[in-house]
């Protein structure tokens, strides 16, 4: 579409900076250079805030965004140069320049979509999240009706078709040219005048839903607190005379904490449930109205796997892979609930994440009280910084923000620096809990890389959002293994967007195929993993990720569904996961990616495939291989979108993988010998 919208891990789209404040590679290397410190230093539990210096300015630096007025102003600058581009394109001759005048209006749209899209999750202030929400919506249906403007539409057309002009085009404008073009068609442009209207209302409702689907999830449940014991009841907040349950309490090692979590939190809730009914009949109507069978099938387009029959063929080879060692995973998490509590030896599904984490504990003997205290939160950041650059030539910089650029104090701002190419960008780090912070580990593009008009690169810039605790006077954040872990991923994105410097922003960074996107931040994983990059043991996959991608296809599959969404969860789970379903509950209303990734949740297992086998292949032997790192920028990350993801993964593997592949690559990070690994790291 003309707004290429991801948020990864679940939003990405580029931004131009023309008429925003936003400075140019020349102007951000004379104001920032003198303004670095080390990365480290702005993580220590002794820097408390975000320095600020200089003048006023907005969130991001952009002038309008002092107040939350200032998104109606952007949206409506934004919007009028929308139809000049529109007007430019509609008279423009076939030639490199329609391309690039179309760029300039997705870009001209995602700069206020992206940014907002950011705000109207994370701002503390709700007056801002309120604004930034409208303004996602407003641009959100001018990028509906463009997406099925039959005259802009010709205008690529006419490009498309003249031979001569397409062969004369470099292999990234064409690309960039077809990706366009299918844009149109999977939003209907082949349809009548009265179908192409119903299909942008439907897009328009679809993007409602989301939103309502979205904060449904993670909305809290409340119960009456005599209805709990009151032993546990402290383990949850108490609001006069209810318990409030607000998550699933996964790693408390009471049992009966374990199960009311479980029991209330997923307890049904009637108006989540008509708006995921809802959502699904609207993505699968707006489907086949453009001509696909299943929503699925239309979702699954340009990615590395083409189509449902390949997801549902790769998951069930793995499913029939791991269904043996999941079986005996679970009878020795059951004989080790028996020796805790004799009383009740069934496994249930809110034993899985606890025991499943004891039992790695004392199979590895793995104490994270023992080394956390040497994986402080400025470590781990130093840590990185060393990895990136000896891999890529790349150091981080912290640099200082000016009054107004932050929307939280204890946001720190990263400079991105090569060591002979400068500035690539910039890191915001959003990484400490606050209230109404959803917690939720995600990167953000606010601003996407492009060559400008003028000769100019504009530089990338980029958001992590993480929910580490905060530093007290005397302990810095120290972080768990899981928290390691998800921030060595989430960095793998930042990378991603800061690398893959593409020509056209509609490609740039992250805007690339699901299934394709989450290979950097997989492998970041197994950097992490790596004795020899930080000495410590981190988690691997949980075979329940199956399951979640399973029911994501048979939800964007065929309908009308026949049996109802929680029938098709508990039929589903136990077909997939080996756990019983419990009554009452209804586990899909908090499954928020599929909203983000709808009909392509599998990505994390196949994403997952592709790192494995690239790490094993390319750095397993020496993670700090600069040769593999640089080979590695120049397959994988610096194309973007902008090259098949296949051939992307082909160029770095020097092979086509196959399903069978991938599924030998999965298996066999579960048959490594752990043991031999930390003896190596003694």
């Amino acid at each position: 579409m003309l707004c290429r919208c991801r948020r990864v891990a679940p939003a990405d789209l580029g931004r131009a900076a023309r008429g925003w404040g936003w400075a140019g590679a020349g102007a951000a290397r004379r104001r920032v250079s003198t303004g670095w410190s080390p990365v480290g230093a702005a993580f220590d539990a002794r820097q408390q805030r975000s320095s600020v210096v200089g003048r006023s300015t907005g969130l991001f630096g952009v002038p309008e965004l002092s107040c939350p007025e200032g998104f109606q102003e952007a949206q409506e600058k934004a919007l009028q140069e929308t139809e000049r581009l529109v007007r430019k394109a509609y008279t423009t001759p076939p030639g490199p320049e329609i391309v690039m005048i179309f760029d300039q209006l997705s870009d001209a749209l995602c700069r206020v979509a992206d940014l907002a899209d950011f705000v109207k999750i994370a701002h503390p202030d709700y007056t801002f999240r309120e604004a930034a929400e409208e303004a996602c919506r407003n641009i959100g249906t001018m990028v509906e009706k463009l997406n099925t403007d039959v005259e802009l539409c010709q205008s690529l057309k006419q490009l498309l078709a003249d031979k001569k002009v397409m062969d004369s085009l470099d292999p990234d404008t064409r690309r960039v040219a077809e990706l366009f073009m299918f844009d149109f068609e999977i939003s209907g442009i082949h349809l009548d005048e009265e179908k192409r209207k119903k299909a942008v209302n439907l897009n328009v409702r679809i993007l409602d839903l989301c939103n309502e689907f979205l904060m449904g999830t993670h909305l809290p449940n409340k119960i009456d607190k005599c209805s709990l014991p009151e032993h546990i009841r402290c383990n949850f907040i108490v609001d006069g005379n209810y318990v409030q349950i607000s998550g699933l309490h996964a790693d408390c090692p009471d049992d009966l904490v374990r199960e009311a979590a479980y029991k209330i939190f997923l307890y049904p809730n009637a108006d989540q449930l008509n708006c995921l009914e809802e959502l699904l009949c609207s993505r699968n109507h707006l489907a086949q109205l453009v001509g696909y069978n299943t929503f699925a099938h239309r979702a699954l387009q340009g990615t590395m796997a083409k189509t449902p029959e390949n997801v549902m063929y790769f998951l069930e080879k793995l499913s029939d892979r791991l269904s043996q060692r999941t079986q005996k995973d679970f009878e020795m998490m059951a004989e080790m609930k028996m020796k805790i509590n004799p009383q009740n030896t069934k496994l249930m599904p809110w034993d899985h994440p606890y025991y499943s984490g004891v039992l790695r504990a004392e199979r590895y003997n793995i104490e994270p009280s023992l080394y956390c205290p040497f994986f402080s939160l400025g470590a781990c950041m130093e840590g990185l910084n060393s990895l990136f650059s000896q891999l890529l030539g790349i150091s981080l910089y912290a640099e200082q923000t000016e009054k107004g650029e932050v929307w939280c104090e204890d946001v720190r701002k990263l400079a991105v620096v090569h060591e002979k190419e400068g500035l690539l960008g910039y890191i915001y780090c959003d990484f400490f809990q606050r209230a109404d912070k959803p917690h939720q580990d995600c990167h953000f593009t606010v601003r996407g890389g492009r060559l400008r008009e003028n000769g100019e690169y504009q530089l990338p810039v980029v958001v992590l959002m993480l929910s580490l605790p905060h530093s007290t006077r005397s302990i810095p954040t120290l972080l768990t293994p899981g928290m390691m872990e998800n921030l060595f991923h989430e960095m793998g994105h930042a990378m991603h967007s800061m690398l893959g410097r593409t020509r056209y922003q509609h490609v740039t960074g992250t805007r690339c195929s699901t299934d394709f996107a989450e290979v950097p931040s997989i492998l970041m994983e197994y950097f992490a993993n790596d004795y020899r990059v930080v000495n410590q043991f981190a988690r691997h996959y949980k075979t329940g990720q199956v399951f979640y991608a399973v029911l994501d296809q048979i939800y964007h599959g065929k309908h009308p569904l026949k049996i109802s969404t929680t029938d098709i969860l508990k039929e589903t789970q136990e077909k997939f996961y080996g756990l019983p379903y419990v009554s009452n509950t209804a586990w899909q209303l908090r499954f928020s990616h599929l909203v983000g990734y709808s009909a392509k949740y599998y990505s994390y297992l196949m994403s997952r495939a592709v790192a494995s086998m690239v790490w094993k292949q390319c750095f397993a032997q020496d993670p700090f291989d600069r040769a593999m790192g640089e080979r590695y920028r120049r397959e994988m990350l610096v194309h973007g979108g902008g090259k098949e993801p296949m051939l992307m993964v082909q160029g770095m593997l020097q092979k086509a993988p196959s399903v069978e592949d991938f599924v030998d690559a999965l298996v066999s990070d579960l048959d490594q010998d752990f043991e031999t690994f930390f003896m190596d790291s003694e």
